[in-house]
């Protein structure tokens, strides 16, 4: 019960590694903001948090609209009494070469990916100020906030932005207690990740079994994808982690594709 008493925001909650750590840190305690899109896929989530010993709200949130972050993050500060933690989870992907590639399609990935981080960081952390008690920010990156892989410029590019905004908060956040870190995993068996099983096979012409051998998993210690548990646990960490003794960094979830 590291959690117990905590608000949180998690974005993205509706599926996959969003909904994980939104469950994961109602299991610890938290009450939870589920911020999605897809405002029924929200409303599943906190359905399942049943019996937890925290609880969730769902929220109508399209991270790349000021309007309905700042309303969101009102709605859990008005109702819950402030904000302790913000995992800005958003995201999609989008396969291609960049000579093939639409700008709009580029836009579209920065604005969800660092427009949305920027956008709900600078709500919570307005909540964290006036209620001066602190908290956690911390944003989904990837093992490609690292590295570089072909076919996805717009994420990659993106990814390695959210290690400067962080940074970035951590040195504005330190006086007011606020700290915030990245989280970099590595694949993680989500419906985003099946979808570009086969978007990459087709585009470099392999079999789909090749493209998770020999493409998602050949750099990893075991051939095993980062699951679920592995980045909410970690999640759960460093949202109930004490100190800014741990605060700028980022963690690589990736069963050793990356090693720091």
């Amino acid at each position: 019960m590291l959690l117990d008493g905590r608000v949180a925001l998690v974005t993205g909650a509706g599926s996959g590694i969003g909904r994980e750590i939104a469950l994961a840190l109602a299991r610890d305690g938290a009450r939870v903001g589920v911020g999605d899109i897809d405002v029924a896929a929200a409303e599943d989530t906190v359905s399942a948090m049943d019996g937890a010993p925290g609880s969730g709200m769902a929220l109508n949130m399209d991270v790349t609209s000021e309007s309905q972050v700042d309303a969101g993050v009102a709605q859990l500060d008005e109702a819950w009494g402030g904000l302790d933690v913000l995992v800005s989870n958003a995201g999609i992907q989008h396969i291609a070469p960049i000579v093939d590639l639409d700008y709009a399609v580029w836009q579209r990935v920065m604005k969800i990916h660092l427009d949305g981080a920027f956008l709900t960081s600078r709500a919570c952390m307005r909540v964290m100020r006036r209620r001066a008690r602190g908290g956690a920010i911390i944003l989904m990156g990837s093992v490609h906030s690292k590295v570089a892989s072909p076919l996805k410029a717009p994420y990659v590019a993106a990814k390695h932005g959210l290690l400067g905004l962080a940074r970035v908060i951590a040195r504005e956040g330190a006086a007011d207690g606020i700290r915030a870190n990245v989280i970099c995993p590595g694949f993680v068996r989500t419906p985003l990740v099946d979808r570009q099983i086969p978007e990459q096979a087709a585009e470099l012409g392999i079999s789909e079994e090749e493209v998770i051998s020999t493409v998602m998993l050949k750099d990893t210690v075991n051939g095993e994808f980062t699951t679920l548990d592995d980045v909410a646990r970690t999640a759960v960490f460093l949202a109930a982690f004490p100190t800014a003794a741990l605060t700028g960094q980022s963690l690589v979830v990736s069963n050793g594709w990356v090693m720091e």
